[in-house]
């Protein structure tokens, strides 16, 4: 079912990646400015990640894998002994906005400022750029590519186009997507949030696992990529973790799987476009330079 699987490393039947965003409480802040001091209930589901980003941590460690979060800039300067946890622990931290801030609704100028922001931060916190972003909401704009590449980026993870990883193309060079979709965001599956108008019917970690799993099982059959998007106030949370742990061992049971972070995964995928041993799907953006042309009017 896939046409062009990309040759994983070491003959691995699918790479996989466990991606958490450690927005916190960046978003409340700048969705809801005024009132989110007094949000207090919100705030401390939000912290909740000072619990489980240690926690998630220990679970890697267990299991001797090295993995990606994306952390808004701004979060970082907030809650750098998290940083310096993760860091110490050898994963990677890649970009996810200033604020958890719309790129796709800032004007360009604005989207660029943030985007260098962000990479200053990452000067200053980790000694070097982020070799990697994720819109905040997904929100990539069609200026977004070329403003990565700009920047010295070297893959996206923003987008849905595909079960394994292609090329985005803009006029200032190449990116390497590394796409996930909704069903492996935890948002939909766990998320009840009334302050934030975001109400979803709660699954149990099970019913949730079902969704991930049936995902994995396909990538491992066909070779593809399977990539949670998942967030430790959220899927951190203490029975959702526990279940974690037991989804990874089932996946180390089953044996073929290459758990790499989202660096050495795009870094694989450029070495293959180069050796020659594996061509890309390219998306050439934007899809689209403007609205498309209006019916005719009735004759």
């Amino acid at each position: 079912m896939i046409k062009n699987p990309v040759p994983w490393p070491n003959g691995a039947r699918c790479a996989c990646a466990i991606t958490f965003d450690i927005d916190t409480d960046s978003f409340l802040h700048l969705e809801h400015r005024e009132r989110a001091p007094t949000m207090v209930s919100t705030l401390s589901w939000l912290k909740y990640d000072e619990v489980a980003v240690p926690r998630i941590l220990e679970m890697y460690r267990r299991f001797g894998i090295k993995q990606t979060f994306f952390y808004p800039a701004w979060c970082m300067e907030r809650y750098p002994h998290l940083v310096d946890a993760i860091l110490a622990d050898g994963h990677e931290i890649a970009a996810h906005g200033y604020l958890h801030e719309n790129a796709n609704g800032l004007a360009p100028e604005e989207e660029l400022r943030c985007l260098q922001r962000q990479v200053e931060v990452f000067r200053r916190m980790t000694g070097d750029k982020p070799r990697g972003w994720r819109a905040p909401l997904y929100s990539f704009s069609t200026h977004s590519a070329g403003y990565l590449v700009g920047q010295g980026l070297l893959y996206d993870a923003s987008l849905m186009g595909d079960d394994i990883p292609y090329l985005l193309r803009a006029k200032e060079g190449d990116l390497v997507e590394l796409p996930s979709h909704w069903a492996m965001d935890d948002w939909p599956h766990y998320t009840h949030a009334p302050d934030i108008d975001y109400m979803m019917p709660i699954k149990s970690p099970d019913e949730a696992m079902h969704v991930y799993m049936a995902e994995f099982e396909a990538a491992w059959k066909y070779g593809g990529l399977w990539i949670a998007v998942w967030h430790p106030f959220v899927s951190g949370r203490l029975a959702r973790c526990d279940r974690i742990a037991g989804m990874i061992q089932q996946m180390f049971d089953r044996g073929g799987v290459w758990f790499a972070t989202m660096e050495e995964i795009s870094k694989h995928v450029s070495a293959c476009v180069r050796t020659g041993t594996w061509q890309p799907r390219i998306d050439r953006l934007p899809y689209y330079e403007g609205p498309v042309p209006e019916l005719p009017a009735a004759g």
